[in-house]
């Protein structure tokens, strides 16, 4: 027997640790083993407390970030039926939502449709459907993109009510953990309650309450059987089945749902014997957009809460007097303008206060959705020399005071008259009348371009202004709409006027500043010169009318901009592509709109009547002898 202890017999392990290792089945002595273990386990027990803490804090995320009220809250920005002035539905903009439903308030047949089309195990499973989601993992893997839904009606109302409808993995992992989080917060009912109640349903519309309302015209408790196998069939492809506009694909999805119903035991075969014909009752219908509703509703969305169901909002628009101007634009451009080479025409009419009542922004809204009024920025040639002039004004100058017409050079640029030649000297009120060029650009020299620049601040103008020597003849591009304003703040006596499309009670206009009397009654008499016996005398209506033409250069843009009893009308004659017209003037075409807008309108008595003035009394006659010779000859010749 051999003696462990001799140092001549130590196993071989004690001498070579590395001999140890290549024989395994030889024992190791362990005297650590115990705290190995213990180590172990206390690993697995932190991870543990890590994982219970970390789901701790999801769930306390979700229930602080993920509200589960959301789905039945209602849209921020409710939808806007934008109402005339006079009463006229204009347009429907905007998701419409109604009421949140109740699925117990509901016959039974209507969640049942929705159940057993979209997810038939929804009352057996917890949130996900490991068969659905296989399924479409299968196809995603094959296809190698999202395309699969495989959702259960749980995953669906957290999707529509808390996440976006991007098709990517992470989206799908969050849409799981927070369908757990409801199947643990929420009852079933609960759940499809805010599914039902929050479900998009094509035509803008959101919730069976809405839908019901837009489709059939009555509230969800009285949908039909059939009417509800509609709704449930439409989820899948809002667009595709939309009963308006697909009513065969719509009809045959709605078989469909009949079936899944039956295979579900949810109505029995009587039931579906009785079906009745589907008859589809949607609201009127009104258009989305249009030159003015497209200005008109951000203003309107600004200004109001969110809330259920379609908001009708009045608004400046008086459908009389857009009709009045749809039918001026129209028939210019189809006749003279078509001739002439003019493509395109706007105009916008306001009230005093800046209410806008019509607005047209081209040939066609449906062709082009582009709004000349207030969109395209265009130079507004002559028309301009509003603000020159009421610099000058300021400056002491007055109707009969004189101005130069002369030739001068500015920079090396030398302006030219359009219709007349230049030479000597003019009144104002004949230089305003016959859209001197020259004469303008001497006021402008005379006064400073920084007194132009203000003079049109001053009444309302924020576009940038070259202020370089062309600056008075118009060459700074603005809107339509804003140089209407600017107008409007002479016919107001308001500086300056801001155009708006809803009258807010809480808001209104402010009243503004007024121009000295004696500065008003000098631009009245300019403007009422320029069409009684200049540039302007197209737009000529039988009463007292004040404007300005303007005209750009080659012919590209023709504008007139005036005022008459309580309307102040902007109308711009153009191209899109800035291409010459064929010798249009804002004397021709443009004037020639204006006057057969306002014509109309004041024959229809929605613009104020306007007398002319009484003739000045007659200067008292003291020299007797010409006295008796003026009364003499009157009486003799019947004056």
């Amino acid at each position: 027997m051999n003696d462990l202890s001799d140092p001549e017999l130590k196993p071989v392990w004690e001498e070579d640790p590395r001999a140890y290792m290549a024989h395994p089945g030889t024992p190791e002595p362990d005297d650590e083993a115990p705290l190995r273990r213990r180590g172990r386990l206390g690993r697995i027990f932190l991870l543990l407390m890590v994982l219970l803490a970390a789901a701790i804090v999801l769930v306390a995320w979700l229930s602080w970030s993920l509200p589960v009220s959301r789905a039945l809250d209602p849209l921020p920005h409710p939808a806007l039926v934008l109402v005339t002035a006079d009463g006229h539905p204009l347009a429907r903009r905007g998701a419409y939502k109604e009421a949140p439903v109740a699925v117990e308030a509901l016959p039974a047949y209507v969640p049942a449709a929705f159940v057993a089309i979209e997810d038939r195990r929804f009352y057996h499973h917890f949130g996900i459907d490991p068969i659905g989601i296989g399924r479409a993992i299968a196809t995603d893997l094959r296809l190698r993109r999202m395309r699969e839904g495989g959702s259960t009606i749980t995953q669906q109302l957290a999707k529509t009510a808390f996440l976006t409808n991007d098709r990517t993995f992470r989206r799908k992992i969050q849409e799981v953990f927070i369908a757990f989080w409801l199947e643990i917060r929420l009852s079933k009912n609960e759940i499809l309650s805010r599914y039902l109640s929050s479900v998009y349903f094509g035509d803008g519309v959101f919730g069976l309450r809405a839908a019901a309302q837009h489709y059939f015209g009555k509230p969800p408790e009285k949908l039909t059987l059939g009417e509800a196998a509609t709704l449930a069939g439409l989820v899948k492809a809002p667009s595709a089945l939309n009963p308006v506009d697909h009513p065969q694909a719509a009809a045959r999805r709605a078989r469909l749902v009949i079936g899944a119903m039956l295979d579900t035991k949810a109505i029995t075969p009587e039931d579906a014997r009785r079906l009745r014909r589907i008859r589809i009752q949607p609201q009127d219908p009104l258009p989305v957009g249009g030159y003015f509703a497209d200005w008109a509703a951000p203003q309107v969305k600004q200004a109001l809460d969110a809330q259920y169901g379609e908001v009708r909002v009045k608004t400046t628009l008086d459908s009389r007097l857009q009709r009045l101007a749809e039918r001026a634009v129209r028939g210019e451009l189809s006749g003279s303008g078509r001739r002439l080479g003019a493509g395109q025409a706007a105009l916008v009419a306001l009230r005093r206060d800046g209410a806008v009542v019509a607005m047209v922004g081209g040939r066609d809204y449906r062709e082009s959705q582009f709004n000349r009024a207030v969109q395209a920025r265009r130079q507004p040639g002559s028309a301009f020399k509003l603000f020159v002039y009421l610099a000058a004004i300021r400056d002491g100058a007055r109707p009969d005071s004189m101005v130069s017409d002369a030739p001068i050079t500015v920079g090396g640029w030398t302006p030219k008259n359009f219709e007349r030649n230049s030479g000597g000297s003019l009144t104002l009120r004949d230089a305003f009348a016959q859209s001197s060029n020259i004469a303008a650009v001497h006021l402008a020299q005379n006064v400073g371009r920084d007194r132009v620049v203000q003079a049109a601040r001053d009444l309302g103008v924020t576009s940038p202004l070259v202020n370089d020597a062309t600056l008075p003849l118009g060459t700074s591009e603005m809107t339509l709409l804003e140089l209407t304003s600017a107008y409007a703040a002479v016919a107001a006596d308001r500086l300056p006027v801001k155009p708006f499309a809803l009258y807010d009670p809480d808001a209104p206009p402010a009243p503004g500043a007024q121009m000295p009397a004696a500065d008003r009654l000098a631009l009245l008499e300019l403007l009422q010169a320029a069409v009684q016996e200049g540039t302007g005398r197209a737009a000529r209506v039988g009463q007292p009318t004040f404007g300005k033409t303007g005209t750009t250069q080659d012919h590209r843009d023709a504008l007139f901009v005036g005022f008459t009893g309580d309307i102040i009308v902007g109308v711009w004659v153009g191209n899109d592509d800035h291409s010459p017209m064929r010798g249009v003037t804002g004397g021709g075409l443009p004037a020639e709109i204006w006057r057969d807008f306002v014509s109309g309108a004041l024959n229809a008595g929605l613009v104020e009547r306007v007398r002319p003035p009484p003739p000045p009394p007659p200067v008292e006659d003291h020299d007797v002898v010409g006295g008796f010779i003026e009364r003499f000859f009157g009486r003799l010749f019947g004056h």
